[in-house]
Parts: structure tokens; sequence; C-alpha cells
């Protein structure tokens, strides 16, 4: 519009107060009073109301803005005022205007202020983005995932990628998506970085990988993707203690950021503040066997030796107001990779992390098998075939070490860190069993 005025974000009002300025973005409502317009005018950092007066304006353009339809898309020039009862705390009186695409009135926007149903939400997922409840969860996602990174990256640990494409199972032979490679190879999409950030760790000391991974779960409850997030930190020379230690620094660094950047986002939400100033440290710690003789006593019918359910995971933490760490899992129902406790080999060195308010699992690991021989044993009880792995059984002919790491799903910890019922609203565009569109 204007070369001489700066163009700025939302976000920035406050700083450009009796300053004209411009900015782009789109209609997100528009009340009428008279002679005067108000255009809520959003740009993806916010949203800011816009003041637009018939008589300081041209009148083709007070009667475009006027008439202007949701989400058409323009610039606006005017100047910052400060206003305590406007959204934000500042409002645009408006000088001029220029509209990029007016919306039909015969196509309309589809997502209007009235309530819609999840499956049609969710069918326009490409759309909903836009909402101010969606803005929130996904704002504070990009500050989950900001502060993992910081976490591990100011604690000596090296970001090395692992692929996506493997050629066997990590968490179980169940659960992959297989993929036509080249010249009738299979493949599989990664349900896990850990077994490669194993030799990373071989080679760093301390590592961590961080992107997708995929499980073919066909899983309807409200705690499962088929496509997630996952940050699995690996660490050499270290053991379950250590991984218990990190897993709690992890946690309540992450939630403290969250708490620290985005209260606006958490009060949209509607979100319950006080429960998360509530995750401290230390964590509680149970073993196996003390979660189920507490589980029995409240009625779940789960003997020793089977994995918890979902309701089990609810059971356990409702007795907390903090993450609650498990630990001592039966072999049979953990990976084969897990190194058995030496006093019980019927028991493995994992952990499970369970959120509390019933949001279950988020983080999970525990101590690798490093002899060689062992290994070669469990491969051999899974069923799994050893070409595959001979790779990872040189980690253990070549200087190994005892070592570490556990894996922490991102969507969930949104969930919980957002109060979500469901895990569909923590990624932009959710896979499951059932959807794969948008």
């Amino acid at each position: 519009m204007s070369e001489s005025v700066p163009r700025i974000s939302i976000r920035d009002a406050a700083a450009h107060a009796g300053a004209t300025v411009e900015i782009a973005g789109w209609l997100y409502n528009l009340r009428r009073s008279g002679k005067i317009c108000f255009p809520l005018l959003r740009d993806g950092t916010g949203i800011i109301q816009c003041v637009a007066v018939k008589n300081q304006l041209d009148e083709a353009l007070f009667e475009a803005l006027k008439d202007l339809t949701q989400e058409s898309s323009l610039i606006v020039r005017g100047r910052i005022r400060a206003e305590h009862r406007a959204p934000g705390g500042y409002e645009l009186d408006v000088e001029g205007a220029e509209i990029l695409q007016r919306v039909p009135e015969s196509d309309p926007y589809p997502i209007t202020p009235k309530e819609h149903g999840v499956d049609f939400l969710m069918d326009h997922r490409h759309l909903w983005l836009r909402s101010r409840r969606q803005h929130a969860i996904l704002g504070v996602r990009h500050e989950v995932i900001r502060a993992i990174r910081d976490y591990f990256d100011s604690n000596g640990f090296t970001l090395v990628d692992t692929p996506i494409f493997t050629p066997a199972a990590c968490e179980g032979t169940t659960t992959l998506f297989e993929v036509d490679y080249f010249e009738g190879e299979k493949v599989y999409l990664t349900q896990s970085g850990q077994l490669y950030n194993e030799a990373n760790a071989m080679a760093f000391g301390k590592v961590y990988c961080f992107g997708p991974t995929f499980r073919a779960e066909k899983s309807k409850t409200r705690r499962h993707l088929t496509e997630f997030w996952m940050v699995e930190p690996e660490m050499a020379y270290a053991n379950l203690e250590d991984v218990k230690r990190v897993a709690e620094e992890l946690i309540v660094f992450v939630t403290g950021r969250v708490l620290e950047r985005r209260r606006t986002e958490l009060t949209e939400l509607e979100r319950d503040i006080s429960k998360l100033e509530a995750i401290r440290a230390p964590f509680p710690r149970i073993s196996y066997d003390e979660a189920v003789e507490r589980l029995k006593q409240k009625g779940s019918e789960i003997t020793w030796g089977g994995d918890f359910g979902g309701a089990d995971e609810t059971l356990l933490s409702e007795d907390y107001d903090r993450p609650v760490m498990v630990d001592r899992y039966p072999a049979q129902v953990k990976a084969f990779y897990f190194q058995p406790d030496a006093q019980r080999p019927e028991v493995v060195l994992g952990v499970d992390v369970l959120a509390p308010e019933g949001y279950g699992e988020i983080v999970g690991g525990g101590q690798r098998i490093h002899d060689l021989d062992l290994l070669l044993r469990r491969l051999e009880e899974h069923k799994l075939p050893r070409e595959a792995f001979e790779w990872y059984l040189d980690l253990r002919k070549y200087g190994s070490v005892p070592h570490a790491g556990f894996g922490m799903g991102v969507e969930r910890f949104v969930a919980w860190m957002c109060g979500l019922e469901h895990i569909r609203e923590t990624i932009a565009y959710p896979r499951m069993i059932y959807r794969t569109r948008p």
C-alpha cells in the first residue's frame, strides 16, 4: 500500500502505539454500527480490532469494508491506539485499506461461529487451524518443541537425525507400515529412532533424535495417532536411574516454559493452570509390583505379567498431582532390547512415566541390553531376523557399555499441557486409522 508506512505484526502493536502502520491479514469477524464498522483482523500472530468511520474514508472503501465477508484477505493502514476494552488492548483507526480477495457470498467460508460437529471440522482441518482454539493449541505445541530442544541442547546432547525408512522392527512386528522400496525390497516406516540412536550414543556420548514416527495400531482411542512426533534421548555409560533423572528434569523444564510463555494460550483453552503449576520434582516412584497391587485394590482385573491399558494408567495416576514413575515391568511386555534386572531376570530395567489427570504414558524407556549373547537370545525369542540387526549387534562387539534412553511423544504431552480430551487436535493434520485427509 505505502512504502513509507511500516508493516507490522499484530503481536507488536504495543510497540507502535500512536504510529501509523500497515497490517496484512484476514477478516476474522465484523461488527457494524450505523456509520462505523469494526473489522476484526487476524494475521497469524494475533487479532486486532479496526475502527472504520464512514466520514473519514472514501465512501466506496467504507462500503467495501462494511460488507466484507469472513476470511477475506486485506491490508489495512491506520493509527494504533491503546484501548483496554479491545482484544489485545489496542485498536487500529483505519485510514486506508486494500482488499486482496473478497470471499464470495455464493461460496462463503464454511466454518462459522455456530457449532459444528467434529467430523465436519476435521474434514475442514486446513481451515479449522485459523480458529483461536486451534491457534492456541499449536502455539503451545510450538513452545513444547522449542523447550525440548533447548533442554537437550543446553545439557550436552547432540541432535543426530535417524532414518524414516528402516529395514526391521523396533517396537514389535505387528505395528509396522510396510513400504515397497526399490527392486522388490521391503522397508518399513520407523516406529522409533532408538536403535540408530544407540549407535549415535556410542559415537557422541549423549544424543537425541526428534522426528515423526509411525505405528500401525488399529486403535481408535483418544490417545493414539498412526503418525506422531517423538523426541528420543540416548546416553552412553548410563542406567535406569539416569533415565528417570533426565525424564523428570525434561518434564519439569518444558512445563515451566509453557507456563512462562504461553499463559495467554492456556487461558484461551480454559486450562486449569494450577494443575500445571503443581508439576515439580521429585516425582513419585513405584514399582510395577506395587502398581499391580494398587490397581487390584481399585477394582482393576489386571494380573501380574499384563501390560497396563489406558484405564489402568488413569487409575494409577489419579492419586498424584504430578507424573508418577512406574519401573521394572515384566520382560514379556517390553521390547527385546530391555536390560533384565540382575536381581530378578523376569523384570527389566524399564520405566514408564504416567501423566496426571488421566493423560497416560508420556515417557517410556530404560536401560538397553549391552551384552551380545543376551541380545542374540532376545532376538531369537522375539523371532526377529538376525540379518536385519547385524549392524545393531556390532554395537555390542566394539566397545559395548551400559547405556539407556527414552522416548517422549509430543502429541500426548501437548494434550496434557492443554487439557484436551482428544489427541487429534495436538497436530496440524492428524493421521488416524479412519482419517488420512486433508
